[in-house]
């Protein structure tokens, strides 16, 4: 088995808070310049790399001389807003001793979940690599709250491999990879050296978050695979201590846990639709809708719904469930809650008399939803 990252160009690196700070003791320089070295070497070979760092929440801590991670926002945020400035710092001076340029980009999932941002972001990223600079990306946790209580970078990581299509996501962690089982709790854990990304069996082998430096445990990383593969980028969880861990991976090495992307990237904007955060509303679909859309690729029709529950407008998006609530598809809807109400279960020639007035003959087009 060779690792995948021989015959990858894009890359998205992400590095976890545990390492960046040396487990919560500080920014780990000497880890950070291994790093920098490693990815300005892949950049001479021709390699696109975007960096995703945590650690900006726990250099904070350390700064202000706190031991253990606060719960209130308001602190939190204080201590990304300390923390931030001397990780982009430290990342700059390394970068700038092998000559390469950085940028610093602060994103948050609602950036991502705005089709105009989303837009914005990944032009500017395209022009950043374009021009050969490193974009080192975090978390804007100085002024978002549900990133901090709910959010990590593992996601984050995936969400901008998606964002730029890159051939792979690399995940450094302080574990060698994935075990069967925690292998601190259990003897019989066995490392899972290869494995289909989206396999429903990595989730239930995954534990919970692993220290209480970062936010992210094996889970997030399983399922930040799942999202990295919808846009068929390969994601590998190893060992950022292994040492030249980037370089020996891109020469073919097999180091740590490789989860292969098996099915075909999803055209860009379905792909922004199925990583879209904010879903504003639901609609319930009888059993014909659910087969016109999973089995025929339909648009959903009005009379197929059955349902409408949220506040959302024309354009805002909406997970589709069926009459047993399971989420099958999401998409932009053509109408307001409070209209679509009014049309469940009529036919299309009647939304002009129902509402006095017609945009689309469908609640959701089918170039606007994809199935999950």
């Amino acid at each position: 088995m060779k690792s995948v990252l021989a015959k990858s160009s894009r890359l998205v690196v992400k590095v976890g808070s545990s390492l960046v700070t040396n487990s919560g003791q500080g920014l780990d320089h000497s880890a950070l310049a291994a790093w920098a070295a490693q990815i300005s070497a892949l950049k001479a070979q021709g390699k696109e790399i975007v960096l995703v760092s945590s650690g900006a929440i726990a250099e904070g801590m350390q700064r202000l001389g706190w031991k253990k991670r606060p719960k209130a926002v308001h602190e939190l945020q204080a201590a990304a807003a300390v923390g931030q400035m001397g990780l982009i710092q430290a990342y700059e001076a390394c970068f700038k001793q092998h000559g390469a340029h950085a940028a610093q980009i602060l994103l948050t999932h609602e950036d991502l979940a705005d089709r105009k941002r989303y837009l914005n972001a990944r032009s500017t990223l395209r022009t950043l690599l374009e021009l050969n600079v490193i974009p080192i990306i975090n978390e804007n946790d100085t002024v978002v709250t549900d990133e901090i209580r709910f959010g990590d970078n593992d996601t984050l990581g995936a969400l901008v491999a998606n964002l730029i299509e890159a051939d792979a996501l690399i995940i450094l962690t302080d574990q060698p990879g994935l075990y069967t089982a925690d292998p601190r709790k259990n003897p019989d854990a066995t490392f899972v050296a290869e494995a289909r990304a989206g396999d429903p069996q990595l989730e239930k082998m995954a534990g919970g978050a692993g220290t209480a430096v970062g936010t992210g445990g094996m889970l997030t990383k399983i399922l930040a695979a799942k999202r990295a593969a919808r846009s068929g980028a390969h994601t590998l969880i190893v060992s950022g201590r292994e040492p030249e861990v980037l370089l020996r991976l891109a020469q073919g090495v097999a180091i740590g846990t490789q989860l292969i992307a098996e099915q075909p990237p999803i055209a860009a904007r379905k792909q922004w639709l199925a990583d879209h955060l904010q879903i504003r509303g639901r609609i319930t679909l009888d059993e014909g809708a659910v087969r016109a859309l999973c089995n025929e690729g339909k648009s959903l029709l009005p009379v197929g719904a059955t349902a409408v529950s949220g506040d959302f407008e024309r354009g805002e998006l909406v997970a589709c469930i069926d009459a047993q609530g399971q989420e099958i598809a999401r998409g932009l809807a053509n109408y307001s809650a409070a209209d679509a109400s009014r049309i469940l279960r009529k036919g299309s020639h009647e939304i002009e008399h129902i509402l006095g007035y017609i945009d689309d003959t469908e609640l959701i087009h089918r170039d606007n939803l994809i199935l999950l």
